[in-house]
């Protein structure tokens, strides 16, 4: 007998931030505002991951290098706990090693800062669509 198929419906216009930087997820807010999605900011890997409800958004944009975290490390935990929200990864250090782990992790795209509102939000868009 074939078991029934469990859609996760995500919300295509909810991103969440992951952010140490106060003025970047200010910034970042506003530019998601202005391009019609609405966000949920986090200043922590751990507000991130006691937040729990990650189905709620279409995808995550995430900080590498967060608070005595690494987002790429983030990023394993949840693939290891069965969660699989797109990551769109930003990071003012930028190194070969850094950009190959990240790519490796399974991102939808990897920003360097600063960006322009273009690079983050066609692959927001994109996620958005299905398309990614």
């Amino acid at each position: 007998m074939d078991r029934p198929r469990i859609t996760i419906l995500r919300n295509r216009n909810v991103v969440f931030v992951v952010d140490d930087d106060l003025g970047m997820l200010k910034g970042l807010k506003r530019l998601l505002r202005q391009h019609g999605y609405d966000s949920v900011v986090f200043s922590s890997a751990e507000e991130f991951q006691n937040h729990g409800d990650f189905d709620s958004a279409c995808c995550v944009v995430l900080d590498i290098n967060l608070n005595n975290e690494s987002g790429i490390e983030l990023r394993h935990h949840l693939k290891a706990a069965g969660i699989s929200l797109p990551v769109i990864y930003i990071t003012a250090n930028d190194n070969p090693a850094v950009r190959m782990a990240a790519i490796e992790s399974g991102c939808i795209a990897y920003l360097t800062k600063p960006f322009g509102a273009k690079s983050l939000i066609e692959p927001i868009e994109r996620v958005a669509a299905g398309a990614a």
